[in-house]
């Protein structure tokens, strides 16, 4: 299939394509910078923007489906790169009228999962994190909000261990729940298997290790 992959310079989205190609799919790939990757013929690379509109749309005009993975690396400051992401992709579905699976990365700690954090994660939100999720959330929920076909995914604490293939994935919130870190890799795996089988649209993902 042709799968898109928007923010795929770096971390999971970098390890999305990895994944991607690895699964015999047609990548096309949008990123503000050169994506570290050796060449392959099943690999397009566009370096525009996501807030662009030019850029968004023709990185998706052959897509069957779109993996979301922006970034703003290790910058804790204020954003409004995935709201303004959000605003203008759902933009661009208005006046295309595109169905196809939009598979979305957050964070556990976006939305109403943020009160499920153990009360460690929750003082490391409240003191470093609380402005890039705000802007997180702000995303969901306008993802949330609109007629596009999507699933948010909200991986916990991203290490960069190898693949395992071995992860919860839970689509409700409880008490208790534990959602501890999680392999970039394997966030990778997910999102990517979601994309060829989209069972759980309409759905926020949360995923962890253990």
């Amino acid at each position: 299939m042709n799968l898109t992959i928007i923010g795929a310079s770096a971390g999971v989205g970098l390890e999305t394509v990895k994944r991607a190609l690895q699964r015999n799919h047609k990548v096309t790939t949008l990123s503000r910078s050169e994506i570290n990757f050796p060449e392959n013929p099943n690999l397009i690379t566009l370096i525009g923007s996501a807030t662009n509109k030019t850029d968004l749309k023709k990185s998706i005009e052959n897509a069957n489906a779109v993996i979301v993975a922006l970034g703003t690396g290790k910058s804790m400051k204020p954003t409004t790169l995935y709201s303004d992401f959000a605003r203008l992709l759902v933009e661009v579905q208005q006046e295309t009228n595109t169905q196809f699976p939009f598979i979305i990365l957050t964070g556990f700690g976006a939305g109403e999962s943020g009160a499920f954090n153990s009360f460690f994660m929750k003082l490391f939100f409240k003191f470093l994190l609380k402005d890039v999720y705000a802007d997180k959330t702000k995303m969901e929920e306008i993802i949330a909000n609109s007629k596009l076909k999507w699933e948010i995914v909200r991986p916990g604490l991203l290490k960069d261990n190898s693949f395992t293939e071995r992860y919860r994935v839970e689509t409700q919130l409880f008490k208790g729940m534990n959602i501890g870190s999680i392999n970039r890799a394997d966030v990778a795996d997910y999102m990517v298997k979601q994309a060829e089988n989209p069972t759980n649209i309409f759905k926020y993902t949360s995923l962890s290790n253990n």
